[in-house]
Formats: structure tokens, sequence, C-alpha cells
């Protein structure tokens, strides 16, 4: 915790505004919270954001109070977000940081060294780097102009092509008394950067610059950059310029810099009237127009067009000449035409490949009533797709629903249930004209997603390891992967499904695409909150484990930097001593679902070692049977954590599988949130954690309260119905309840006692070195 009080001044006053970047607001807070610069104050505005990132603030601030979060009452925009900020500012000096954005290490200390070694400009100018989702970076192209060879500090006349740096206001440290005693403030509407930054500049009477990269300025793939909307909104533009112009008659004194603003003005004017995609169509003329008005209106007497090109444009603006830029802009489109033609053949060859019939399919009108399910790639039904298939049923029954499943298993799919064998006629059909599309992975790269139809990527899973756009980082764990293909296929989500903040999060930021997050919780687990006593009873005794008997389930997760199933465990060892510690525990083993039986398994299964469970069709019943959960870094611990039931970690390989894989987590900090329970990095720790009782001690019952706090945030028995009704029925579904409201499955040992089938002990107070009060030692068998 800093400890810079009201009395004291910072050095920086850090402003970040904030609206929608829940994926991204970490990483921006990080970046300047871990700074080895600690003099400064963080001031966060949320800007009435309609997703959890005022809530992220809330918890920077609780933690760290150089963060003050101010919690705007309606959203506001990006400029007048940023005045909310500068009424709040006590620092020598401000600077603006947009909240998908971050500061580079070391960046505050290399500011206030160069701010002391220019004697403190008004404005100090430094580097930035694009970044992209790929990993790539590039520096910002007009670096050259910042130059620190000469005088530690100028004025803009002495350096005038420091205008010609794109005119943003996060590339500069600003003094505080300088801005106060001008009064500048940040205007409504797109572009607001614009007027700040010239009014600035040439304001200022001493600027310096800093040629270092400071600041990584994130390139979203989609989203989060006006320029890259097309809306009437660029008509703001306009507004902007008339604020510059205003200014300089209000300050006769800076008339000689109206020459250059005219230029700037036109240059942005035809940037806007030449990048596609900003302008609606019918709109283009007017803005040419409007632009041809404010030429006429403030060209400076004796201005000198540009040359080329763009001196034409100018001509024609002054001309007022729309038909002849259209013309213009056609040419140029010819040209691009030319230089694209190889791509053009490439994508037509492609298209003529295609099936056609799909081809024409994808002409016919969509079916309102058509619902596509998937799971695991094609498997039989299964997970959060079989749980809102099922609900979907119930709570929107005139939607009819199709399973895909692969020709090897379509004979195992259960009675009454509709499915179409993948890559068959039918497959093609309901591909192209079902309305809804719901697969916890990617449906195949030829499927082609239509206007009008909705998909739902529900995932399966809680991810601890790294996912999505992170994998670049792991190639052991991408194997190959095209992440422009992958990014092509998140492209399609409507809908992306979380069951908490942590994967909401991360969704948004490695899969960088214009999906909306259904925070419902996961709908596969509904029912760890919805069955009975008699449901758990039921399904142990279908699997051939007594009454009185703990069972412990040990499910691992896969390892991507092995080929095939290889056993961590020596599981006849694991379960003899567990035996041989006067408990009755029988293990159930499950191994991934990537892997082949193993015959290992079946081998100890026929000895009475162990219960083989890898072929059981619903992991959510082999999870009610279990008393207690053995895993390592699999999902399955998330979605157990419902249940409320001891979770032990077997974490042999931690290390490897960090550097290998990639986590988003420390599960093993033993930290709350973090680490769910017991952690065991040996199979003598894991058998001692047995016999010890510390598997399920007061201190792992607290560890996996604030797990399950944590991570089982909107799981409570109804995910299934919200999901429905948001995506099915455009409705609002049920609000999720607290967690001391939610009743979770009874434990396979009260199940037990509730029959009649053993008797619990009395309750008491374990001794030190005694078992706690739930073993199952200490349970009798009734009768």
């Amino acid at each position: 915790m800093s400890e810079i009080g009201l009395d004291v001044v910072p050095r920086f006053s850090i402003i970040v505004p904030v609206f929608r970047v829940q994926g991204f607001l970490r990483e921006c807070m990080d970046s300047v919270l871990t700074q080895d610069y600690t003099d400064f104050e963080l001031i966060a505005v949320d800007d009435c954001s309609p997703d959890r990132s005022g809530a992220i603030l809330d918890e920077y601030a609780a933690r760290d109070d150089r963060v003050q979060v101010l919690h705007l009452p309606e959203n506001v925009g990006l400029g007048l977000a940023r005045n909310a900020g500068l009424a709040k500012v006590r620092g020598d000096y401000i600077l603006f940081l947009d909240s998908d954005d971050t500061l580079v290490p070391g960046a505050l200390g290399a500011l206030a060294e160069r701010l002391d070694a220019t004697e403190n400009p008004e404005i100090l100018i430094f580097d930035y780097a694009r970044t992209y989702w790929d990993g790539s970076a590039r520096r910002n192209a007009l670096s050259a102009l910042l130059d620190e060879s000469g005088a530690p500090a100028f004025t803009l006349a002495e350096r005038p092509e420091i205008l010609d740096l794109l005119q943003i206001v996060w590339n500069k440290a600003y003094r505080r008394d300088f801005v106060e005693e001008h009064g500048f403030e940040f205007p409504v509407g797109y572009y607001e950067d614009a007027p700040w930054t010239f009014c600035t500049l040439i304001t200022a009477q001493r600027i310096a610059v800093l040629d270092r990269v400071l600041l990584h300025y994130r390139q979203r793939r989609q989203g989060g950059n006006i320029l890259r909307t097309t809306s009437r909104k660029h008509f703001d533009v306009f507004d902007q310029y008339e604020r510059v112009f205003d200014y300089l008659d209000a300050h006769p004194e800076l008339s000689r810099w109206r020459p250059q603003m005219f230029r700037k003005m036109i240059d942005h004017y035809l940037t806007v009237l030449d990048k596609p995609g900003r302008l609606p169509q019918n709109a283009q003329a007017e803005f040419f127009h409007r632009a041809a008005r404010d030429y006429r209106k403030r060209v400076p007497a004796g201005f000198v067009r540009p040359t080329g090109m763009a001196g034409g444009k100018y001509a024609l603006l002054a001309k007022d000449a729309y038909p002849a830029l259209a013309g213009l802009k056609v040419a140029g489109k010819v040209q691009r035409t030319v230089r694209k033609q190889a791509a053009k053949r490439v994508k037509q060859a492609k298209r003529k490949a295609m099936d056609l019939r799909y081809q024409a399919l994808l002409r016919q009108p969509l079916d309102e009533n058509l619902a596509v399910y998937s799971a695991y790639w094609n498997r039989l039904p299964a997970c959060n797709p079989l749980a809102i298939y099922e609900k979907a049923k119930e709570l929107a029954p005139n939607v009819h629903g199709v399973w895909v499943v692969k020709q090897s298993l379509a004979d195992q799919v259960p009675a009454g249930v509709d499915h179409v064998v993948l890559n068959s006629p039918r497959y093609w059909e309901v591909m192209a004209r079902a309305k809804y599309l719901v697969n916890n992975v990617n449906f195949a790269d030829g499927v082609i997603k239509r206007e009008g139809q909705i998909h739902l990527q529900t995932h399966h899973g809680t991810p601890l390891k790294s996912m999505g756009t992170d994998q670049k980082r792991y190639p052991a764990a991408a194997k190959g992967m095209s992440f422009r293909k992958l990014l092509a296929r998140a492209d399609r989500w409507d809908y992306s499904l979380s069951s908490n903040q942590h994967t909401t999060e991360q969704w948004e930021r490695v899969y960088p695409c214009n999906f909306q997050s259904v925070d419902a919780g996961y709908p596969r687990n509904d029912v760890y909150y919805r069955a009975s006593a008699q449901d758990v009873l039921d399904i142990r005794e279908r699997l051939g484990i007594a009454p009185g008997k703990t069972a412990v389930l040990y499910a691992p997760t896969m390892r991507d930097y092995q080929v095939g199933y290889v056993p961590r465990l020596d599981l006849e060892k694991i379960s003899r001593e567990l035996g041989s510690g006067g408990q009755d525990f029988v293990l159930l083993v499950r191994t991934h679902y990537f892997y082949d039986q193993d015959p290992g398994l079946q081998e100890l299964q026929e000895r009475g070692a162990l219960i083989d469970v890898s072929g059981h069709p619903v992991v959510e019943e082999l999870c009610l049977a279990a008393d207690a959960l053995v895993t390592d870094y699999s999902s399955i611990m998330f979605d157990y954590a419902n249940l409320d039931r001891p979770i032990i970690n077997y974490a042999d390989d931690w290390d490897t599988y960090v550097r290998s894989r990639g986590v988003t987590f420390d599960l093993l900090s033993g930290k709350p949130g973090d680490t769910p329970g017991v952690i065991a990095t040996t199979e003598d720790e894991l058998i001692e954690a047995f016999r010890s009782g510390r598997w399920d001690d007061e201190r792992a019952t607290g560890l996996r309260a604030a797990f399950r706090a944590r991570f089982c945030q909107w799981d409570d028995g109804h995910a299934a119905e919200r999901v429905v009704r948001q995506v099915f029925l455009g409705q609002e579904g049920p609000a999720t309840l607290p967690q001391d409201e939610r009743t979770v499955a009874p434990s396979p040992r009260a199940a037990a006692a509730a029959a009649g089938l053993v008797k619990l002990p009395a309750q008491r107070t374990a001794a030190s070195g005694d078992a706690p009060a739930s073993d199952a030692s200490d349970i009798e068998l009734a009768g």
C-alpha cells in the first residue's frame, strides 16, 4: 500500500477512463500499479460501464490507496469522463491512459528522469508502439520526430514538425499548472483529442520529447475503436475543428498557427472521407459538402496547397466538386482491384469447390424454430449444450433441437433425440437453415454463419490454462494452430457463456471478437443444485459404490507436452495405502476424454483396486457420487466446487505445466480464492493428506469456501433457464441467488444417512492428530 496522503502532491496523476473493457482492464491497471516508480495517483473513471469494469476498479481501490475510482451516474463519453478525472488530479503532471492500453515497465521512472533533465516543460511527448492480437508490435512510424538531440526543451515554432504526430493525448505528460492556467478540457463527441492536442501544443512555451516507447497502444481486431465504426458521429470532426479555430480567435497571439491548423483540419476531413467503413454510404456526399464549406470559410490568405494527389483533393474541396472526388476514389479502387487479382482468384476457386447444394441451402429462408447442438467435436450429447437443449424443450417447445454427431457414434444417441451425422446431406441443411447454433467448441471452418443466425458458444470449463490468443506464447500447447482461423471461428459467436467473472474477462481478452458475454453460470452445473439424496444414492449404486465407502474421484487433465495417456500416480499403491489407513475408500478413475481406454486401468479394475469410470457418459454423475475429488489442473475442479466437497490437487509437474501451457492464476499460491484445498506434489504427500485428515480439515474447508465464492459465482441451479430466456426468448432470466441461499445436492454421507443406510456420528471437535468428524471411519453402517 502507498503511504501517499492527501497533503502530499504526487509526481504524476494518471487518468484512466473506463467503459466496456473488463477483458483488458486488469492488464491496464497492473501495468501502472507494478511500475517501479511509485510516486503517482491513479484516477479511474467508470463511465457507467454496463459490464463489471466498475467492480474491477473497486477491487483495485480496496487493495491500493493510490487508486481513486469515480463512478459516473450516466455514460458521458470519453472526453467528459476524462474531464471528471481532471477535476480530481493533484499531481505535478497529468497522464492519460486508455483502459485497454498499457504502460511498459519502467515508463514512469523514465518520464520522471526526463522531466528532471528538461527542467519541467509544460508538455513532454513520448513514443508508443501499436500492439496486435498475434503478439506483434510496431513502433510509431514517426518516431524520428522525437529525436532528443539539441535543446532539452523547445518551442513549437522551433520544431513545428511535432504537429505531424498523431493527434492523441495519451503520449504526452502535461504539467498540471499549465492545464489549469489555460482551462483546457475535453469536448464531447468523436475526435475529442484533436482540440485538446492542438490547443495545448500551440500554447505551450516549453516542450520536450522522450525517444522511448512508454506505452503499448492495443489494436483491437474488432470494436473498441471509433475509427472502425460506421456512423454519422464522424461528423463530430467538424465541431472539433470549430473549437480549434474558436481558440485561435480568442488568442490573436497564436494566429501564426492558422495555416498549420487549416492543413491539419483538411487532412483530417479527407482521411474520414477516404477511409472505408467510417461514413454511411448515403452520408459521404453530405460530409464532403460540409468539408468544402469549412475549406472556403477558413482557408488562410496565400495558402499553398500540397503537391500530388493530396493537392488535387484540396482543389476539389475548394471547388466543392464531389463528383470529381468520387471519380478519383473509383480510380483508386480500380488500382486496388488490380493488386488483389491473385487473391480473388484463390477465393473464386474456393467458392467453386464448395458444395453447390450447401450454397443453394444458404439462400433459403432461415427456420426460426430450428436449433443445432453439438458438444466436444461432435461426440454424444453432453455438457452445457445438453442442459440448454433440455431446458429449451421446456421453455421454448416450438424450437426443435437437432444434434450433430460423428458417424461412429450415431447408434449411441439416446432414443428420442433427433440427430444428424456430420457432413451428411441433412447436416448441411440444418447448418444452413437453423436459427440457433449451440456448441461448446467450434463448428467446422466450412460452416458459414448467415446473417440472422444466432451462435451461442457455451465453452466447457473455467480456464486455469491459457486459451485463445494466449496460446501463441506456448508452442507445445498450440501445436501449429492457425490463430487467424481460430479467431475467424470465434467471429461467428454472438454469445459467449461464462460461469464467473474470471472466465468472462479471460474470454473477452483472448478471443478479441464482437460477442456478448452471457454471465449466467454453466447449465451443466444446474444438476448440482437440483439432484436429490435419492439421485446421489442411485448413481452410486449404478457405479458399484457401497454405502459407507468414501469415494474419491481421480480425474486428471491431459498434458500438451506428452503423447498419449501417461499415469502420473501409481494407482494401485494409492488405493492400497488409503485402504491400509483404516478407512474404507474406493478410488474412481476417469482419464481425459482425449485418450483412448487404458488397458492398465481395466486390469486394476478387474483386480478390485479401483473403478474405471473413463467411459461413463455423464461426468456430473461422477461428481455427485464422489465424496472428494483428486485432480491436477483439470477444469473439473471448478464445477466440483459447487458441491462444497473436498478438492485435492496432485500437482507433481506444476512448473513444467506452467512453462508448456501457461496459466491464468497461481493454483498453488495457497491464497484464498486461488487454491481449492490441499496441494500434494508427491504420492506420499497425497497419501498423508488422507491419512491425517488434512484433506477435509478446517483449513481445507476455508480454502474451498473462498474458491467456491470466486469460481461458482453464477452457478445456482438456474443457469440453463437464464441462457434459454436470454438467447432463445429475448427475456430476462431469474437473478442469481446469493451463495448462502443456494441448496446444493446432499453429500453421499448425508444421502445415505437420510435413507437410513448409515448413521452419522455425533458432532465433536477433533483433537490434535484426530481425524475430522466427517471422516468415513466415523460412519457406522445401519442395520
